[in-house]
C-alpha cells in the first residue's frame, strides 16, 4: 500500500537538486530579512571566520572554530522553523507553544555556549 504524500512533495532527479537549493536561499533570504537573531549571528559569525582561518592554529582547530559558528547558525535556523510553524498553527498562547519555543531558544543557548566554550579553548591553548 504507497502511503500518501504531499502534492509538494518531489518526485527526484535534477529537478529536485535545483528546488532544494532554491527553497534553501529562500529560506535564508527570510532567515535574514525576518529574524533579527539570525543577522546579529551572522555578524559575529563572519569576522569570527575571518579570524579564524587568520590565527596561527592547526587546520583542525581552525575548522572546529568556524564549525561551531555555523552550528550556531543552524540552530537559530531550526529555532526560527519551529517559532514560525508554532506560530502558524496557532498565535494563542499555550503550554506547548511555549515549551516548544523555549526550547528552541535553550538550543540556541546551548550551541552559542559550545562556540564559546570552543573559542576560548583553541584562544587559550595558542595564547597561554
Amino acid at each position: 500500500m504507497d502511503q500518501p504524500s504531499s502534492e509538494f512533495k518531489s518526485k527526484g532527479g535534477l529537478g529536485r537538486i535545483a528546488g532544494a537549493f532554491r527553497y534553501s536561499m529562500e529560506g535564508f533570504q527570510t532567515a535574514w530579512k525576518n529574524e533579527h537573531a539570525f543577522r546579529q549571528e551572522v555578524m559575529v559569525a563572519v569576522p569570527l571566520t575571518v579570524v579564524a582561518l587568520l590565527l596561527k592554529v592547526s587546520a583542525f582547530q581552525k575548522l572546529a572554530l568556524i564549525a561551531v559558528l555555523g552550528l550556531v547558525l543552524l540552530v537559530e535556523l531550526i529555532n526560527a522553523a519551529i517559532e514560525a510553524v508554532v506560530d502558524r498553527v496557532s498565535l494563542e498562547r499555550h503550554p506547548l507553544s511555549k515549551a516548544a519555543k523555549d526550547l528552541g531558544s535553550a538550543a540556541v543557548a546551548l550551541a552559542i555556549t559550545m562556540a564559546g566554550a570552543t573559542w576560548a579553548v583553541v584562544l587559550y591553548n595558542r595564547f597561554f
